[in-house]
């Protein structure tokens, strides 16, 4: 293992993000939002959460100061769903920014289109996180100014008003950022010397890859729940969109991989030993 180059050089990887390269701020802030994911999501009765709840109700445990009334516990009373969940800063920027700092019980006629802006601004602040990401990525320093467009692009309809947010394409959006991310994932991936596996997409659903060489693979969109990776080598592996719920994580190296987000990892399974991108956290229930 030792030709291969470690993922974590300054020469492959320039920063992290959150706020990263490009000085923006993906991570979500709670004090700043206005509950919104505690209201305008579906909740559904299954291993993720543990009653039913419509898109625009208020879940039961959000307080009047719109904090959770039972955060520390979510996960005992089977809120699983709601420890997975990463909204990428959208929440505060549609309380704060798109509304104006209005909240939706001060200003119910608001209610509906913030509920409704919510999903659109967090696909975008997900496409900002994967942007950022690359922009730290030394190997696709030919794209960077390519990327650096597209985020500023990006980040500039985050900032457009309730009426244009809600009419946006965002399907268009995330294929034209998508294309950047490709090149990018190839361009990183190609550090690995020989081979490199290709499972876009596979149904790898209890796959048995226990210490499995997955160096620069491409596992993007991969189902890989309940997969067993304990002791994998991930590095520079691309993770965009792969679903690790359940996943054995234990003791797999994951420091070089790329576009793999905090719900990915939360939803996934790991110990002390799981090695993780400087940018991502370890779960406290890990």
């Amino acid at each position: 293992m030792s030709e291969q180059p470690d993922p974590s050089d300054s020469s492959l990887r320039q920063g992290a993000h959150g706020p990263g390269p490009s000085g923006l701020d993906l991570r979500a802030d709670c004090a700043n939002c206005f509950g919104l994911c505690c209201v305008a999501l579906t909740f559904s009765v299954s291993a993720d959460f543990p009653v039913d709840k419509d898109a625009g109700e208020p879940c039961r445990h959000l307080r009047t100061d719109f904090r959770c009334g039972v955060h520390s516990t979510l996960r005992e009373r089977g809120f699983q769903g709601c420890t997975v969940y990463d909204c990428f800063g959208a929440g505060q920027k549609v309380s704060q920014l798109t509304f104006g700092g209005r909240d939706w019980r001060q200003a119910p006629e608001t209610a509906e289109r913030m509920f409704a802006a919510l999903p659109v601004m967090r696909q975008l602040q997900e496409l900002l996180w994967y942007l950022d990401e690359a922009l730290a990525l030394e190997p696709a320093r030919t794209l960077h100014d390519a990327l650096r467009r597209a985020l500023d692009e990006t980040e500039r309809l985050t900032r457009s008003d309730p009426e244009t947010l809600l009419a946006l394409d965002v399907a268009a959006r995330r294929a034209a950022v998508n294309t950047l991310l490709l090149r990018t994932s190839e361009l990183v991936r190609a550090q690995v010397r020989g081979k490199r596996k290709n499972r876009r997409g596979a149904d790898l659903f209890g796959a048995k890859l226990k210490g499995a060489d997955l160096r620069g693979a491409d596992l993007r969109g991969a189902y890989l729940i309940a997969a067993d990776l304990r002791g994998a080598d991930l590095r520079l592996a691309d993770l965009i969109g792969a679903d690790l719920r359940d996943a054995d994580l234990r003791g797999a190296d994951l420091t070089g991989s790329i576009f793999l987000v905090q719900t990915q990892v939360n939803a996934a399974k790991g110990d002390a030993a799981t090695r993780l991108p400087p940018s991502l956290t370890r779960p406290a229930h890990w």
